[in-house]
């Protein structure tokens, strides 16, 4: 197996990598006697306010669980009204986020989106790939079972072409054909809306990531709600199979 991942003795109390299950739209909206998309909308509303405030702290990434690969089992207007949103979010935010240095990235399955949704991922992603500040990336018809699929799938094929031999096969090497390979792991993983499940997302990439569960809807997630997770991010130890005593020899070297 491989290794865990090192923690610097001097690493910020910061993550440098956020991932978030942003729940609780459709409550939001019902305690409200709105539709559901209503809550959809106003949850766009918090993506960009979070993205600012992100970009502000240091983050180095953030990444959102728009669309699961589960989620094409809500009922077809829904599916559609979510479609049309995420196109409309693109439309809208691009240029804020080249204006921001916020770089954007869409991970997931895109064989079942429109050619107009693909295009519009493609032109987006060409549009900012020389930002340098926040990396955004937006999980859409993602799952994590998903990721780890493919990424034996590449795998698989190689060693049936006779390129990779089966044995030379390591966590590692597999984990550079998942998704986010190229970036650090995410440090806090936060799911709003009070249900404690990761739901399928980045199961490979959550191994020894710290947990954040809250009961506030996701359009409810304000600037006090992300400091209460980054509050208790801060204040836990993370040892990554080591002792609190190695880890405590570590800072002091």
């Amino acid at each position: 197996m491989s290794p865990p991942p090192t923690a610097p003795p001097e690493a910020s109390k910061l993550p440098r990598h956020i991932a978030i299950i942003m729940d609780g739209n459709g409550r939001w909206a019902r305690q409200r006697h709105l539709p559901r998309f209503a809550g959809h909308k106003a949850g766009v509303d918090t993506v960009r306010k979070l993205v600012r405030l992100c970009g502000e702290k240091g983050i180095s990434v953030l990444t959102l669980f728009a669309f699961s690969s589960e989620n094409w089992r809500r009922p077809e207007k829904e599916v559609s009204l979510l479609m049309e949103l995420f196109i409309t979010a693109l439309e809208q935010q691009l240029k804020k986020l080249k204006k921001h240095n916020v770089r954007l990235r869409i991970i997931g399955d895109r064989s079942l989106f429109s050619a107009k949704l693909n295009a519009m991922i493609d032109d987006a992603e060409a549009f900012t790939t020389d930002n340098t500040g926040l990396e955004l990336v937006i999980a859409a018809n993602y799952g994590g079972r998903w990721d780890i699929c493919q990424a034996a799938r590449t795998l698989a094929a190689q060693a049936s072409q006779g390129t990779l031999d089966p044995d030379a096969i390591t966590p590692e090497l597999l984990q550079s054909q998942l998704c986010l390979s190229d970036l650090p792991e995410p440090d806090l993983f936060i799911r709003t809306g009070g249900e404690k499940r990761v739901s399928n997302y980045l199961l490979w990439q959550l191994a020894y990531t710290e947990f954040y569960f809250t009961d506030t809807l996701w359009p409810d997630f304000d600037q006090k709600a992300l400091e209460q997770a980054l509050a208790s991010y801060g204040a836990r130890e993370r040892r990554f199979g080591r002792t609190s005593e190695q880890i405590s020899t570590m800072q002091d070297d």
